[in-house]
């Protein structure tokens, strides 16, 4: 018999109107209708209708690792932080990480991942080729200090995520754990009836080399991806990559000129100055690099993803100058920089700015611009790499037709780490011909409480919340309009729904009115709600879709019948 939660004796409390603070449709509504409560920012108390959504999902996740033959382990989330100074991640995530001392002075830090903690579970574990293949996963409690937690429990400083791994004595063997998280995930986020897209991804502090990420599109969502309305290619739009183009004949260009441009510290105003489109002027970003001040040349119509540069140039860190690092540096004039008077600067370009290529630049003057500035004659480009910001209409780098951009969030992130972190900690194990060999990794990432909120931001309407079956907190929510019959009859088809095995929700909350009631079953989002009203003298209840607002009226067994077949 599945249970039978009276709204009575819930602990619930909805609202009519927006937290004052929320932005996000799944910010408004999860809290509006009793599933979370802010306990500080980005940090959320799971409510008991929040607290089963989480768990359905949670279920849903671990039979679907059950199937690909994971186990379930669960580390700690208090971590000494050695195993993070040796793979050089206590200092790469920088403020995201939560850092603390015990009482004997000793450094720790709460995980944000455990790549480096489930290596040495198996280094410890696992000493032979026949202990491997292995796939091991959790779902836990994440901590990361998010500077701006922001979008309710979308982005918040502690979260809940599945991290799995695969140990492995062969690249092939990663590319089949790989492929059969791929599969699984899949069925995972069809299941819970996530609208989502495959995409592909940068690899970041994770390290690795193969990297997807799984987006669920959403107006909310942070990540923004590309895909190609004519072929099957998509991807995040850090991970976009254009080849440098063909060499322009540049034959025909005229000697570099000077133009006087005072006033023009920007391409807006040098543009409207020359009469001329941005996309003729070449625009010079000053970065450093490490401390080392590197251009960044990008058309002046476009602008410079400092993420994307950050991971093509990563492990180094990327700032933008200030105003102290042209002290001293008189071939650097701010706002007129031009990279043919550049010197001892590293000068990356966009692949669009390509050998041959003509532009209006800096002079490397106060007031001053040239033009005729030739790619390969004028300067020289010491590395290309894609940098720009994508747009719509981008050329797709699969088939050249112009790209859609869209948001989403992020919701699954799967990599093939390879040997990074077992060379990290020597991992090996010995091999089939008496030989230590070294093992192969995988990490694959589901954001549990993630699919929450962006399930809540796809399928809600104007009325409310709207789940999918599979995740719901109650199959049916049956509402008793007021009076006592109402309430009589609608305890009694709850008890035999829960009999026939189906969960339910029944608000037979007295002194309620039933338009709060009806509000509130909209509010909450059940799949089906079995409404006790005018004609319950009659045994006549009103059965309605939640998703489609279709109404049918039923006899109670009629009711109790059609809704066990939909289960």
């Amino acid at each position: 018999m599945a249970q039978v939660q009276r709204m009575s004796r819930l602990m619930i409390k909805t609202l009519r109107d927006d937290p004052a603070d929320a932005e996000t449709l799944n910010h408004k509504l999860l809290v509006r209708a009793g599933y979370v409560r802010r306990t500080a920012a980005g940090i959320w108390s799971w409510l008991p209708l929040g607290k089963k959504v989480l768990e359905n999902i949670t279920r849903v996740v671990r039979e679907e690792m059950d199937a690909i033959g994971g186990q379930e382990v669960l580390l700690p989330a208090l971590l000494p932080k050695e195993a993070y100074e040796a793979s050089g991640r206590y200092d790469e995530y920088g403020d995201l990480l939560f850092r603390l001392k015990d009482r004997k002075g000793g450094d720790y830090l709460l995980g944000p991942t455990h790549e480096e903690i489930f290596t040495q579970v198996v280094k410890d574990m696992c000493s032979s080729y026949k202990d491997l293949p292995v796939i091991l996963y959790q779902i836990q409690t994440k901590y990361r200090d998010e500077a701006r937690p922001r979008a309710g429990v979308l982005r918040g400083r502690e979260f809940q995520m599945k991290d799995s791994y695969s140990f492995d004595t062969t690249d092939e063997g990663l590319a089949e754990a790989y492929q059969l998280h791929r599969a699984a995930y899949i069925r995972i986020f069809e299941r819970l009836g996530l609208d989502h897209r495959i995409v592909s991804a940068v690899s970041g502090a994770m390290g690795g080399s193969a990297s997807e990420e799984f987006l669920a599109p959403a107006p909310a969502g942070e990540d923004t991806f590309v895909d190609c309305p004519n072929c099957d290619y998509a991807a995040n739009t850090e991970a976009v990559t254009f080849t440098v183009t063909a060499v322009a004949d540049a034959s025909a260009t005229g000697p570099v000129e000077e133009l006087d441009t005072p006033d023009t510290p920007t391409i807006e105003s040098l543009a409207a100055h020359l009469g001329v489109p941005a996309s003729a002027t070449l625009k010079n970003l000053l970065v450093k690099v490490d401390g080392e001040i590197v251009a960044v040349g990008v058309p002046g119509d476009r602008e410079v993803d400092l993420g994307k540069l950050g991971e093509h140039l990563a492990p180094a860190v990327v700032e933008l100058v200030t105003a102290e690092d042209f002290v001293g540096r008189p071939d650097l004039v701010r706002g007129y920089v031009g990279p043919q008077g550049l010197e001892k600067v590293r000068y990356i370009a966009d692949p669009r700015v390509a050998a041959g290529t003509s532009w209006i630049t800096g002079a490397n003057k106060e007031g001053k611009h040239a033009k005729n500035v030739v790619v390969g004659r004028d300067f020289e480009v010491d590395e290309h790499l894609d940098v720009v910001v994508v747009e719509a209409g981008d050329p797709c780098p699969k088939c050249g037709t112009g790209l859609q951009v869209d948001r989403a969030i992020e919701i699954g992130h799967i990599f093939q780490l390879g040997r990074k972190y077992a060379d990290i900690f020597s991992l090996d194990v010995l091999g089939q011909q008496g030989k230590p060999v070294r093992v192969t990794m995988g990490s694959y990432g589901i954001g549990v409480s993630r699919a929450v909120a962006a399930l809540a931001e796809q399928t809600a309407d104007d009325k409310g919340l709207c789940w999918p079956r599979e995740i719901a907190p109650a199959d049916v929510h049956v509402v008793a309009a007021g009076k006592a019959l109402q309430t009589e009859l609608a305890l009694d088809v709850s008890e035999k729904l829960g009999a026939a095995g189906l969960r339910v929700l029944v608000d037979d909350r007295a002194g309620v009115s039933p338009g709060v009631k009806f509000t509130d079953s909209e509010l909450i989002g059940v799949p089906k709600i079995l409404v006790a009203g005018r004609r319950s003298a009659e045994g006549v209840l009103e059965l309605k879709d939640r998703r489609t607002g279709e109404r049918e009226e039923l006899t109670v067994d009629e009711a109790i019948a059609r809704l066990t077949d939909q289960g």
